[in-house]
């Protein structure tokens, strides 16, 4: 297999930070806005630069979607910045109302997603985001893998026309996608070549699926990796070549099994070409307050766990042939 190297553990809402500071620079017409977390969400160096384009509205998540819905009329392109909860499921009405249904151009940053969130516990350690995100008509959905992708991601969303949901977290986890590497909205990343499993990981889960995949290459199986960092639009192609070459597939992601990437494929697959699938994810249960580590092992979202469900769905392959 293609071996990855960890250049050293990130938290992915710092590379928002330091691309949102970037874009300060380069396009005038981004402000950013955020309800009373800016160092949180790693906003302090756009704040303390662009002070003039920072909008701290305070905890009034609500308001802050209105007002960035109004900011696009007169040409910005507004960042809005909390926690992933507070983004989406306090705000759903505004977004819909005010920002999907209208078409405005702007781009909610959501951080702490996940149960990787950690101690704060399950009020805020949102599982059903994507889903929620991903039923609007016209929002572009995007969950980074680690530091430098969460960068380049922050990057192409300013240059997207179109409302964007773009998630990531708080924990550090490996970096590993090369500085330099472009960030296609929509266009999944092939990360290993297999031929006895497809594995299509996103997020923190992603690093999980290639630790899954050395353990798997010592018992000779050959697990394909794909990185889908855009859970919409979904790469259809690009998941239909790979299933339809090793006749089976496993997803992983630190979401609810419900409404999540899995939920996508599986719809995908089920009108394309149906074959045995596994969902590494959480199932129905809300998060609970511990350390991020011990949360993926309780919600079954190790490494060890894709490993589990690429060796059932294999059985299951082997037993429709």
């Amino acid at each position: 297999m293609v071996e990855y190297t960890n250049t050293g553990s990130k938290d992915t809402r710092s590379g928002f930070g330091e691309a949102l500071l970037q874009l300060g620079n380069i396009n005038p017409a981004v402000v950013a806005l955020c309800a009373d977390l800016t160092g949180s969400l790693k906003m302090d160096a756009f704040a303390n630069a662009f002070p003039e384009r920072f909008f701290q509205v305070g905890i009034a998540e609500a308001n802050m979607m209105c007002i960035a819905a109004g900011m696009t009329i007169g040409g910005k392109i507004p960042f809005t910045g909390t926690f992933a909860n507070f983004s989406t499921g306090r705000v759903y009405d505004q977004i819909r109302q005010s920002i999907a249904y209208s078409e405005k151009n702007v781009k909610i940053c959501a951080s702490h997603a996940g149960v990787t969130l950690g101690e704060d516990g399950a009020t805020h350690q949102i599982l059903e985001d994507i889903g929620l995100m991903k039923m609007l008509p016209g929002m572009t959905v995007i969950n980074t893998c680690d530091f430098n992708q969460t960068k380049a991601a922050t990057l192409a969303v300013a240059n997207h026309r179109g409302p964007v949901y773009l998630r990531f977290g708080r924990p550090k986890v490996p970096n590993f996608t090369p500085a330099d590497a472009p960030f296609e909205i929509g266009r999944a990343i092939l990360l290993n070549e297999g031929s006895d499993v497809s594995v299509f990981a996103t997020g923190h889960l992603v690093w999980k699926a290639l630790e899954a995949c050395r353990m798997l290459e010592k018992t000779g199986i050959h697990a394909e990796i794909i990185n889908i960092h855009t859970i919409k639009p979904l790469d259809r192609l690009s998941i239909l070549a790979s299933a339809a070459k090793t006749g089976c597939v496993v997803s992983a992601e630190e979401h609810m099994m419900n409404g999540g990437l899995g939920d996508s494929i599986a719809q995908l697959l089920a009108l394309e070409n149906p074959l045995p699938m596994e969902m590494v994810a959480v199932n129905d249960q809300f998060g609970q307050s511990g350390k991020p580590e011990e949360l993926l092992e309780k919600y079954r979202l190790e490494a060890a766990d894709i490993v589990k469900a690429v060796q059932k769905v294999i059985s299951r392959k082997r037993q429709k042939v």
